[in-house]
């Protein structure tokens, strides 16, 4: 495989790194108290750091002199490819929290998976971020147990939530040749493999928040390839405004 072609499967999940971080970032001082305040802070700077080491590696591998600065200020919305999920916004905090589920329960066993990469450098990250994801699941999946089976609005708000966010869901296990490609090089990985364990950690979760799983919801997809909803040329402008307006600057 040729080094751009690594590069552009290393910027995916640098990508959803940054943007949900982006996300996360934009809801402190929303919380419902302080203590998730500075939780969902400490979660921001943990994916902003994985985006950071990925966005590095993925410049050094297409050899074209972008930095990470570069990569995450200078390209436009089309060539973002993260998922869907990541770049949904926030109407209120249950969205906020089963986004974050939905994607940790998958993040985990990439990580792990990615941990046995022959790219020591991306091996290096996954296990390195595995830990971290460990933790984001654990608190994201405390969250949704404790909002379903909560107060009636509570679990209103969830289910909710849960119903608008699934139709991403399936985007989350979708294979194209790139993808393959990296996993029989032994560098990336299929992430069609990583539905059972996604599925087993939600289905869990869920019935202990007494949470129906949802039907009939659709499915949306085209992350991967550069097509977006709405929301993220929004959050991109917010993201990049200030490089953006002082190109060249330096502290």
């Amino acid at each position: 495989m040729t080094g751009e072609d690594r590069a552009r499967w290393v910027l995916r999940h640098a990508d959803d790194c940054l943007v949900l971080a982006q996300r996360l970032g934009a809801q402190v001082s929303r919380g419902p108290d302080l203590e998730e305040d500075i939780a969902g802070a400490n979660l921001a700077i943990d994916l902003l750091g994985q985006a950071r080491a990925l966005l590095t590696h993925a410049g050094e591998l297409e050899g074209r002199g972008r930095d990470e600065d570069a990569l995450a200020m200078e390209r436009d919305e089309r060539a973002f490819t993260n998922l869907l999920l990541v770049e949904q916004p926030d109407p209120d905090f249950a969205h906020t929290i089963v986004r974050q589920f939905l994607f940790d329960a998958w993040q985990v066993p990439l990580y792990e998976a990615l941990a046995r990469s022959a790219d020591d450098v991306l091996a290096g990250i996954a296990q390195k971020g595995v830990k971290e994801a460990r933790y984001h699941l654990s608190h994201s999946a405390g969250w949704v147990v404790r909002l379903g089976d909560g107060t009636d609005e509570s679990h209103r708000r969830t289910a909710g939530a849960l119903h608008r966010l699934w139709r991403f869901s399936d985007e989350l296990f979708e294979a194209d040749d790139l993808d393959l490609d990296m996993a029989d090089a032994g560098l990336g990985v299929d992430p069609s493999t990583l539905r059972p364990a996604w599925e087993g950690t939600v289905e869990r979760v869920l019935s202990e928040a007494t949470l129906d799983r949802p039907r009939g919801t659709g499915s949306r997809s085209g992350g991967r390839t550069g097509y977006h909803t709405e929301h993220l040329g929004h959050l991109l402008s917010d993201l990049q405004y200030l490089h953006r307006s002082h190109q060249g600057a330096s502290w």
